[in-house]
């Protein structure tokens, strides 16, 4: 049978399996507690259990809210500053500290005890333990001798965003969620399909028509019902919608203005921190640099640093930079306001994922509490960057990715990171998520046939 006859049997079952699960959807039964479970053990004897949720907690005012707040923002911050919410422990995050570099298979999950569900619930497709290269030839270049990348290119869906996918997916289906729903145009959508496939959960995507067409057949693929509207703003009403009407579990944002993703999945971007400490030999970075769209990673990356602080793993915190596009973030800087304002469009950036006109504040949360900056990033030094980071370094990134690096490079040039200075740039995904954007930039000259001896000149020269 072909894959044609296939594919609509399958999206009819899921479709009727949401059907059937709409009663799950009333509050009292959807919200299933978060309590203890009996704590699990890893393959290296770290425990490994979930931690005790008291509540979602506004991050800009520590308004304390219920444990199924996941659907909205502070109420009390929304009229002023819109922000999101944070998960709230019972008590403080004691994690246990790993003797040595991880093996073996889910290496997210073995700084489970940092996490809102319990290592017995978590849906994985063997996420976290990316690898943190040392950039010789690019940091030469720059003068700085200690410049890392972080290579979220190498997991599961090839993007960073697998970190909230997997927690979020984990928390949908311990919760008894009938369906998982996501806005996305990219990886966020692809890596929510794969995870809801993983556990057998239905997944809708609401995205916009003319999105990158790979990271959509990998949305596809992975059996996700994926819904193109005329507009980008249109995603986020017919979310809604969905969320409340049929009580599907919402990963990513879906009203406006943007406060960021669902608080449970951001816990996963906390154990990029945990990595990243544990490959620096517990040495903690000077700087983070994150191509910043609303922020999620960036907040993420911060709580884990301050975990890592207050049980004793390090005795210092880094100072976080965000790459943006249109420059809302440092625009809020400048002013000294909690709100975000809406930029103006001034071009169309390479950088699909990180498009969006307005930031969060939950990203000038962690760059002022960080004594951070943001700085803004223009395609050619993107595109320029994607090139000398595949070619220097054999580390082919995506054009958002990329930006981190092109910050990097500002920075120094502004005297900002000094040459003495540990930097670690956040790749967010693979190169091979957008090629049509580099072979569009560099043109056909790429794919141009060289004879032997043009080639041994090219060699020689």
């Amino acid at each position: 049978m072909g894959r044609s006859n296939l594919v609509k049997p399958r999206l009819v079952r899921r479709m009727r399996a949401i059907e059937r699960l709409r009663w799950m959807c009333g509050r009292d039964i959807f919200c299933v507690p978060m309590g203890a479970t009996d704590p699990g053990m890893s393959e290296e004897g770290v425990r490994v259990a979930m931690a005790d949720v008291a509540g979602l907690q506004c991050l800009r005012c520590d308004t304390l809210l219920g444990v199924d707040h996941f659907n909205s923002d502070c109420p009390s911050c929304r009229d002023e500053a819109p922000s999101n919410l944070t998960v709230a422990y019972e008590r403080a995050v004691s994690p246990v500290r790993p003797s040595g570099l991880w093996s073996g298979s889910n290496m997210l999950w073995r700084y489970g005890d940092i996490l809102p569900v319990s290592l017995d619930q978590a849906v994985s497709l063997g996420e976290g333990g990316t690898p943190l290269h040392s950039l010789d030839r690019l940091g030469a270049s720059l003068e700085l001798p200690q410049l890392y990348a972080k290579d979220e290119s190498r997991s599961p869906t090839w993007s960073f965003k697998d970190r909230l996918a997997c927690v979020a997916v984990s928390v949908a289906k311990a919760r008894g969620a009938p369906a998982v729903v996501s806005s996305s145009t990219g990886n966020a959508g692809a890596a929510i399909a794969a995870y809801a496939a993983k556990a057998d959960l239905p997944c809708v995507v609401f995205t916009a028509k003319g999105g990158v067409g790979p990271l959509l057949t990998q949305m596809r693929v992975y059996g996700a019902i994926v819904v193109a509207l005329e507009h980008k703003s249109d995603r986020w009403p017919a979310m809604q919608e969905a969320v409340e009407r049929y009580g599907w579990f919402p990963t990513s944002p879906f009203f406006a203005p943007v406060v960021g993703s669902n608080p449970y999945g951001i816990e996963g971007y906390k154990t990029l921190a945990y990595e990243v400490v544990e490959q620096l030999n517990w040495q903690v970075p000077d700087w983070c640099i994150l191509p910043v769209c609303y922020g999620d990673a960036m907040l993420g990356m911060w709580r884990g640093f301050l975990e890592l602080h207050a049980a004793g793993w390090i005795d210092r915190l880094p100072r976080m930079a965000a790459a943006e596009i249109y420059g809302s973030l440092s625009a809020a800087l400048e002013s000294g306001s909690d709100a975000l304002p809406d930029m103006t469009m001034t071009h169309d950036t390479v950088a699909k994922s990180t498009t969006a006109t307005r930031s969060t504040y939950q990203a000038l949360h962690v760059v002022r509490a960080s004594g951070g900056v943001a700085t803004t990033v223009g395609n050619d030094a993107i595109m320029t960057w994607q090139r000398r980071l595949a070619e220097q370094e054999g580390l082919y990134a995506e054009p958002a990715a990329a930006g981190a690096l092109a910050a990097v490079a500002e920075l120094r040039s502004a005297s900002h990171i000094a040459p003495s200075d540990r930097v670690v740039a956040l790749l967010t995904a693979s190169g091979l998520k957008d090629t049509q954007a580099t072979a569009e930039w560099w043109g056909d000259k790429e794919g141009a046939p060289v004879t032997l001896d043009a080639a041994a000149a090219l060699v020689e020269n």
